[in-house]
């Protein structure tokens, strides 16, 4: 069974990961309709989209939300640190 720690960190982390894909998705789909003049696709596996509006909505909002996951995720670790004095077990990187 997990224990307390271990519960607190994945509650943690996964409220971080939440609040970083919020935020990356408002912000991506700003840049999308600075940088194109229009909304993003709301459906783009839809036949009426564009194929190359379709594969570029999809792949800068795939690494986006990824990278904004990533770096909430490790601010959440640096914090958790700080807080315990060490990182979470599934994040101590073997030596």
């Amino acid at each position: 069974m997990a224990d307390k720690g271990d519960i607190g960190w994945r509650v943690m982390a996964g409220a971080a990961a939440f609040a970083g894909g919020f935020v990356a998705k408002k912000v991506i789909t700003l840049a999308w309709k600075k940088s194109t003049g229009k909304e993003p696709p709301t459906n783009p596996e839809s036949p009426d989209v564009a194929l190359a509006e379709a594969i570029g909505w999809a792949v800068v909002m795939g690494v986006g939300m990824e990278v904004a996951r990533l770096l909430a995720t490790r601010a959440a670790a640096h914090q958790w640190a700080k807080g315990t004095g060490q990182l979470p077990q599934n994040l101590k990187a073997e030596v």
